[in-house]
């Protein structure tokens, strides 16, 4: 079988008519008409078999394998049969690729694009009205001063005497940072008023103590709520925990932390403070314990909590002194292959520190005595080249057991699924699988309405593509997609597709998280996706596919991490800046 593609693309009339004359056999679905012209778009999926001439017979028999001339023989083929020329184009007339669609910072920059297209007169209707911006002015403000009894019994007055008047005021402290008198000022108040002080109120006093970094005030308020309630909620004992683990009193947290483990789950937040607060002062037996708690609980830990575990111990030689004979710190070579093991765990779950984190283990490596690392930061060249040591990235591939794995599990999950099955049919399964079992080279999926001429759909182009494709229509509320993605998958690891749709609900589909990954993973190596629009008689531009993986990948001598240099990478997106760390020998 010759190299593959399946597209998804916006083509008109006289491009997609071109591309039928290429003698290509091309597996395609529909989700639109044919337009008339470039200012009405249609959105397309083929799976292209290209013409034997260019097949890639070492690839197939590498099974996973393809280097940089693979690659440029797909592109060049490619790029031929939309412009016409055949086999004889030459690779310097094809232009550079953009970046690509999974680039960190892609998604908000193509937003603004898109908001720079939009007409005047939306922004217009974007701008706030001048009455609504004042909407809010009338909110509750908290004094300038402490004030007395009187002074808050006369204010309590003016706004109507509410019953919720103080938790109000509280809050409006938090909110503009009022200064701790003026809210102490306010508890004097309710207490000589009711005798007492609510949980509501003290609750949010706390938060405003927190936040503000008055810990020694926090310690009163600790007793007073022991002392006046049986119990606290998970909000005040995080708060507490916080608190207390950036002080001396940093044990007693870990007593808090065991209380709220009897009637809830602690957040990472909460296992994060303690965790740093045990490094902090040496204590790493505690601290890689909670960490082993926290990780078994299937809790994935904050940045903040890796950071303070490869910043370490910073303590005086007395206090190292004593942590040696309480026996509480355990061995550097101990903590040197726990610390491994978090990058081990950030390349599996396929996480990408920040640049703050990123530094950190930077320091880290290059404090190791005797091991003689230094980093740096770089980037990849699109062949997936480490830009400052020169070693070869991991190939954005699968293993053919990766493959088998990934292409039984969207079988199972995401075209036999219930999901699927409930806007398709089974029966256009059936048709997709028998007519791959014949080996037909062209399969069009599409829907009824595509046999009934439209303003958009033309009877001749209808005509046209059924002479040139065997074609099922399905129902118009059929679902595509999935027979995209088995379409692609079962045609071989060499078999692309192209569509702008980033399949991001068909991966939620998949049931667990390694299969997502490696789902994402063949995605990025197989989609491509059509830059900008497509215009008539005008050449067809893809974003470009790396040749690498982006996670973190080790060697005898290297280690190579992606980071997040940017506020901008969605969820789907990748880093493309990295931090190389080698060692000389």
């Amino acid at each position: 079988m010759g190299s593959t593609v399946i597209l998804t693309v916006r083509i008109c009339h006289r491009p997609f008519q071109s591309f039928f004359q290429q003698g290509s056999s091309a597996f395609t679905t529909f989700k639109t008409s044919l337009c008339k012209s470039s200012q009405q778009p249609l959105s397309a999926r083929c799976l292209c078999t290209r013409d034997p001439g260019v097949r890639l017979a070492d690839r197939r028999n590498s099974g996973q394998g393809g280097g940089k001339n693979t690659r440029r023989r797909e592109d060049e083929s490619w790029g031929d049969a939309e412009k016409g020329r055949g086999k004889t184009s030459s690779l310097r007339q094809r232009p550079s690729l953009p970046t690509s669609v999974f680039a960190a910072g892609t998604a908000k920059r193509m937003a603004e694009l898109m908001m720079m297209r939009k007409p005047a007169l939306v922004c217009q209707d974007e701008v706030e009205p001048e009455g609504r911006m004042t909407r809010g002015a009338g909110k509750m403000q908290p004094p300038e001063r402490p004030l007395s009894a009187s002074e808050w019994r006369k204010l309590k007055e003016s706004l109507g005497n509410s019953q919720r008047f103080e938790v109000n005021m509280m809050q409006a402290m938090f909110s503009s940072q009022a200064e701790l008198d003026i809210a102490k000022s306010l508890l004097t108040f309710v207490a000589m008023e009711t005798g007492t002080l609510p949980y509501g109120l003290l609750l949010r006093y706390l938060t405003l103590c927190v936040s503000g970094g008055h810990d020694a005030e926090v310690f009163d308020v600790y007793d007073i709520m022991r002392g006046s309630f049986a119990s606290l909620d998970t909000g005040a004992s995080s708060l507490f925990i916080k608190s207390f683990s950036r002080t001396a009193r940093w044990r007693e947290a870990i007593n808090i932390l065991n209380e709220l483990k009897k009637v809830f789950s602690p957040s990472p937040r909460n296992y994060g403070d303690v965790i740093s607060a045990a490094m902090l002062h040496g204590d790493t037996t505690t601290a890689w314990a909670l960490y082993d708690e926290l990780t078994e609980k299937g809790l994935s830990p904050y940045q903040e909590t890796w950071d303070a575990l490869f910043k370490g111990v910073r303590k005086t030689e007395e206090e190292s002194r004593k942590e040696a004979a309480a026996a509480v710190a355990m061995s550097q070579s101990e903590h040197q292959e726990r610390l491994l093991e978090i990058l081990l765990y950030m390349r599996n779950n396929q996480i990408y520190p920040q640049r703050s984190l990123a530094s950190t283990i930077r320091t880290w490596f290059e404090s190791l005595t005797g091991q003689r690392w230094t980093g740096g930061w770089t980037t990849a060249t699109p062949e997936g080249v480490c830009g400052r040591c020169g070693s070869e990235l991991e190939s954005i591939q699968l293993t053919a057991e990766e493959y088998q794995q990934l292409k039984g599990r969207v079988m199972a999950e995401i075209i036999q699924g219930q999901d699927v099955f409930k806007k398709t049919t089974p029966e256009l399964l059936a048709v997709v699988l028998e007519l791959e079992r014949r080996g037909l080279t062209v399969l069009v999926l599409g829907r009824k309405h595509m046999l009934w001429p439209s303003r958009s759909w033309q009877r001749h182009d209808m005509d046209l593509i059924r002479q040139k494709a065997h074609c099922f229509f399905t129902e118009n509320i059929s679902e595509d997609d999935p027979f995209l993605l088995y379409a692609t998958l079962h045609s071989g690891d060499h078999c692309k597709f192209v569509s702008r749709d980033l399949m991001r609900d068909h991966k939620a589909c998949l049931s667990d998280g390694p299969t997502r990954q490696l789902f994402f993973k063949w995605q990025r190596g197989h989609q491509l996706v059509v830059d900008g629009s497509v215009a008539a008689r005008k050449r067809v531009r893809f974003l470009s596919i790396p040749e690498y993986d982006t996670i973190v990948q080790t060697s005898a001598d290297s280690w190579h991490l992606p980071y997040d240099d940017t506020e901008d990478r969605s969820t789907y997106e990748v880093p493309q800046r990295w931090l190389c760390l080698t060692r000389k020998h």
